[in-house]
């Protein structure tokens, strides 16, 4: 097995059983600790980033998606975001660059059944953030895309 074997074979996301770990391995004809040894090695070294769960929302009840935005202090972001990020609601947040007429640097994505409870945890967010957020908007997302992990072709 190589790891572009293990890739592959996981590119629809790991088996849904109790130890998938196990099946991957009895699938690919090698040991259970070897499909875990690679992946700590593809982990470490970046070629994979990380190993999680990937919810469907909407599947969930979570009809309204809104990415916050927020203008920070560049200097305040470091600090700052990682708080907003631990925020249980907070599926992803990170930092991006500022764009000529687009301010926002800090983003933090919130899922609600609906638009007033993402309201409410922006509202969470702005008071996290209280002085330090010079400005805010959400955008809520208009359709549903599909999501995937890595692929090789």
């Amino acid at each position: 097995m190589t790891d572009l074997d293990l890739v592959r074979a996981t590119q629809a996301g790991l088996p849904l059983v109790p130890e998938p770990y196990a099946a991957l391995a009895a699938q690919l004809g090698v040991a259970e600790d070897e499909v875990m040894n690679r992946f700590r090695i593809m982990l470490a070294d970046g070629r994979v980033r990380r190993i999680g769960a990937v919810p469907n929302h909407y599947a969930l009840g979570y009809r309204a998606n809104g990415m916050s935005v927020w203008d920070l202090a560049d200097e305040a972001v470091g600090e700052l975001g990682p708080r907003v990020g631990a925020l249980a609601f907070v599926s992803h947040c990170y930092r991006r660059p500022r764009r000529p007429a687009w301010p926002y640097n800090l983003f933090a994505m919130v899922h609600g059944r609906d638009r007033a409870e993402v309201e409410a945890q922006v509202a969470q967010i702005a008071a996290l953030l209280g002085g330090a957020a010079r400005a805010h908007d959400v955008l809520y997302s208009r359709r549903i895309l599909k999501k995937t992990g890595l692929r090789v072709v």
